[in-house]
C-alpha cells in the first residue's frame, strides 16, 4: 500500500496524514519512486526538489506527532510550473536567457499552497513564454503525453497535465490566459478549471513591469488533478487573499447561488462551419445523456456569439503579444517562437490602439451578454477543442496547421 501512495487523491492523502494512516515521509518516497521510474521518459518535472520536500515531509510528520495544529494540504506534495515565482528559486518560463532569474519571493498562488502545508515536490516545464498549446523549448527541451509519445501534452501546462497523468502528485499547479489549463487537461485526460477573474489572486514577483491589461484581466492561476475533487480542494486553497493582487475579490468560496430546480443545462455542438470530430459530438451527447439521468433539465440551445468572441481575443490579445512578448521573444527566444508569433499575427491580426479600446468596449457587450443568458442556463455543455489531440509539433509545421488548431480551439478562446 504504502509503494502506492502516490495513487491517492489529495484528498485522501491529507486525511490519511492527519489520521496518521501514513506518514508525509511515506508519501514524498513514494511520489519520488513514481518520478524516478517514468519522468526520464517524460521530461514533466524539470526542477526536482526532492531534498527539500524530504526535510518538509518530516517536519510535517512531527508537527502532526506533537499535536500542532495543520493546514488542509499539510504533507500532501504538489508542483508549480517554472512561469510562477518560487521564493529563492529561478522562473526562466521556458527560456534559456532567464535561467538564472530568482524569484525575490513566492507567488501568491505558491505562499497559499505552502500556507496549506502543501509540500513543493518539483516544478514543471512550460513552452517558451508559455505561449504555445504545447510544451517544448530550448531550455529544458520536450514535454511527453503519458497516454502517447507522439501526441501534444498540452500547452502551456503541458508539464503540469504530464506530471498528473502520471501519477506525480495530486496536484498540479498551472495558468490559463488562452487555456492553459484547459487545454493540457484535455489533452491528457484530466480535470481542471479556469477559475473567474479575482478569484484566486496573481503576481509575479520577479517582474520588471506590470503585465498589459487584457494579460491582467483573462490570465488566471489554477490546478490540474487527475480528480475533480482536488480541483476543487487545490482551488479553494489557492482562492486565499493576498494584498499584493489588487483585483482579488473576497467572494465566498462555499454555497451555491440559488437556482430553480431542476438546474438547466444549455448543450451546443455548433461548429460555426468549423471541422467537428464525430468522437466530440457523440462524448457531448453521452455526457448529456448522463445529466439528464441525473435529473438536470438538459436542453439544446443556441449560445451568444462564440466565434466573434474568438477573433476577438485573437485580434486584442494579438495587440498585447505584439506590444509586450515578440520584443521579448526577439530578443531572447528560439526562431520557432517567433515564427509562431507571426503566424498568430497574421490569422488574428493585430490591432491599433484605438481598435483595441474599441475592443475593450466590445468585450464588456459580450459578457453582458453572456451573462443573461447564463441566467437562463447557468452550466453550458460544449466542446471544447473540436479535433481530437494532435502531434506535439503541429503548431510549428506552418500557418494552416496553426489556424486549423485555433479553429478547433473557439470554445476555448471564447471563454478566455
Amino acid at each position: 500500500m504504502k509503494n502506492e501512495l502516490w495513487q491517492l487523491s489529495a484528498c485522501e492523502l491529507a486525511e490519511g496524514i492527519r489520521e496518521k494512516q501514513f506518514s508525509a515521509e511515506e508519501v514524498i518516497y513514494s511520489v519520488i519512486s513514481r518520478i524516478d521510474e517514468h519522468n526520464p521518459r517524460l521530461n514533466a518535472i524539470v526542477a526536482d526538489y526532492r531534498e527539500e520536500a524530504l526535510i518538509a515531509a518530516r517536519e510535517a510528520d512531527r508537527a502532526i506527532s506533537s499535536g500542532e495544529k495543520t493546514g488542509e494540504l499539510h504533507g500532501v506534495p504538489v508542483t508549480i510550473k517554472t512561469n510562477v515565482d518560487v521564493e529563492g528559486k529561478p522562473t526562466p518560463n521556458g527560456l534559456p536567457a532567464f535561467e538564472d532569474l530568482i524569484a525575490p519571493a513566492d507567488a501568491p498562488v505558491v505562499r497559499n499552497l505552502k500556507k496549506s502545508g502543501a509540500i513543493i515536490i518539483g516544478r514543471t516545464n512550460t513552452p517558451e513564454l508559455s505561449m504555445r498549446f504545447t510544451t517544448d523549448n530550448p531550455l529544458h527541451g520536450r514535454t511527453e503525453n503519458p497516454w502517447n509519445e507522439e501526441a501534444s501534452p498540452g500547452g502551456s501546462s503541458g508539464g503540469a497535465s504530464s506530471a498528473a497523468a502520471a501519477g506525480f502528485g495530486p496536484i498540479h499547479h498551472g495558468n490559463d490566459i488562452a487555456g492553459s489549463l484547459r487545454c493540457p487537461s484535455f489533452c491528457c485526460g484530466l480535470a481542471t478549471v479556469k477559475p473567474t477573474f479575482g478569484r484566486v489572486p496573481a503576481w509575479l514577483p520577479s517582474a520588471t513591469a506590470e503585465r498589459g491589461m487584457l494579460a491582467q484581466m483573462i490570465s488566471v492561476q489554477g490546478a490540474i488533478c487527475r480528480e475533480v475533487r482536488d480541483v476543487r480542494l487545490a482551488t479553494r486553497i489557492m482562492a486565499h487573499a493576498d494584498p499584493r493582487d489588487p483585483f482579488w475579490m473576497p467572494v465566498p468560496f462555499e454555497g451555491w447561488p440559488e437556482m430553480p430546480e431542476p438546474v438547466r443545462i444549455g448543450v451546443t455542438t455548433e461548429s460555426y462551419d468549423h471541422p467537428i470530430h464525430p468522437d466530440i459530438v457523440e462524448s457531448i451527447e453521452r455526457a448529456a445523456d448522463y445529466l439528464s439521468d441525473a435529473g438536470y433539465a438538459v436542453e439544446r440551445v443556441a449560445t451568444p456569439s462564440v466565434n466573434e468572441a474568438a477573433e476577438s481575443w485573437l485580434r486584442y490579445v494579438g495587440n498585447e503579444i505584439k506590444t509586450y512578448l515578440m520584443p521579448v521573444a526577439m530578443e531572447h527566444g528560439s526562431e520557432t517562437i517567433q515564427q509562431i508569433f507571426e503566424w498568430f499575427f497574421q490569422i488574428g491580426g493585430v490591432s491599433d490602439a484605438e481598435d483595441y479600446r474599441e475592443g475593450i468596449k466590445e468585450r464588456t457587450s459580450m459578457t453582458r451578454e453572456w451573462n443573461l443568458f447564463l441566467e437562463k442556463y447557468p452550466l453550458i455543455l460544449s466542446p471544447y477543442l473540436m479535433q481530437p489531440v494532435g502531434a506535439w509539433d503541429s503548431d510549428t509545421k506552418n500557418i494552416e496547421e496553426l489556424r486549423k488548431f485555433l479553429n478547433s480551439g473557439i470554445y476555448s478562446l471564447c471563454v478566455s
